[in-house]
């Protein structure tokens, strides 16, 4: 039997996906590499695990993913070129990245879904909770979702899946869960999940968002996991069954990991997943931003009343 209430320190981030959405950007870049405004996207996922207290970090790679692990890692020539030219700010922003968290790689080398991803974490991971970002959601992090999932996954066990109140027409594009209140307001039990349901059979218009934080049971119902939806073996479907498993009276208490809670996130959420929504996030951080955010806007203002 598990401890579901070790301290959690180890994040998991599927990053093995092709980004067939931004050919031919992707065709030798990385979409994870993609810039958002300055910084590649999957380093704003790493510091989002780490704000939140997971400084172990297990990034799920696949063929032609190198540039990430270049990425995180010193570039030594560079470093010395900058310290040359007495330029401490950008040396400083080059080694933000490599000085982030402890980072692990694997390959997926089979490309199975994002349940099969999961599960090659499984040896890192070990008998420890652990979370699970996907690099297309970006979580503002005025609006800390992961740190509020992991304080309920440490105050009632089993697994924690984030939840956004999407427009019934959209719950096609998500995992939908059923759910139940708590007395906690932002806090709901999950009882179903359905993979990308059709909106007439959508249990609720709860979507599942790219953060996850998963006991370790998880694993061996994974491994049992036929594939699903699109030929691939979907995370959505293991957790169906860790909650279908705890609504069951004749399941033994503690013995399959615990529940599945639901936070429901109302912050801000940039999907970078989407080539128009990536732009947006792009002009909302950017217009956010201190540094760039003043000039940008009243460009912005210009260009809208122009073109308008």
């Amino acid at each position: 039997m598990t401890d579901s209430h070790t301290r959690i320190t180890k994040a998991v981030i599927p990053a093995a996906g092709l980004g067939t959405r931004f050919l031919p950007a992707t065709k030798a870049t990385p979409k994870e590499m993609l810039p958002v405004v300055d910084k590649p996207a999957i380093q704003y996922v790493v510091e989002e695990a780490v704000s939140a207290g997971l400084d172990d970090v297990l990034m799920i790679t696949g063929r032609n993913k190198r540039p990430l692990e270049d990425h995180f890692d010193r570039n030594y020539e560079l470093e010395s070129a900058l310290q040359r030219k007495g330029d401490a700010s950008r040396l400083a922003k080059v080694q933000e990245s490599s000085d982030l968290a402890t980072m692990h790689y694997v390959r997926q080398g089979d490309p199975r879904g994002l349940g099969h991803a999961v599960l090659c974490a499984a040896p890192h991971v070990g008998h420890e909770p652990f979370a699970v970002l996907l690099g297309d959601d970006l979580i503002d992090p005025r609006d800390p979702l992961l740190a509020r999932m992991v304080e309920v996954q440490e105050q009632h066990g089993g697994s924690v899946v984030a939840l956004m109140e999407v427009e019934p027409s959209q719950i096609h594009l998500y995992g939908c869960a059923a759910v139940e209140t708590t007395a906690d307001g932002d806090v709901v039990q999950v009882t179903d999940l359905v993979e990308k349901p059709d909106p007439a059979d959508a249990p609720s218009n709860y979507a599942v968002i790219g953060r996850y934080v998963l006991d370790p049971n998880i694993f061996d119902i994974l491994r049992k996991t036929e594939p699903g939806r699109g030929g691939e073996i979907q995370l959505t479907d293991a957790l169906q069954k860790l909650a279908a498993q705890h609504q069951s009276a004749t399941t033994v208490a503690g013995t399959i990991g615990g529940p599945v809670h639901g936070v429901v996130f109302k912050g801000r959420r940039y999907d970078t997943g989407d080539r128009g929504d990536y732009l947006r996030a792009i002009v909302r951080l950017a217009c956010e931003r201190e540094d760039l955010g003043p000039d940008f806007r009243t460009w912005l203002r210009s260009y809208v009343t122009e073109e308008m």
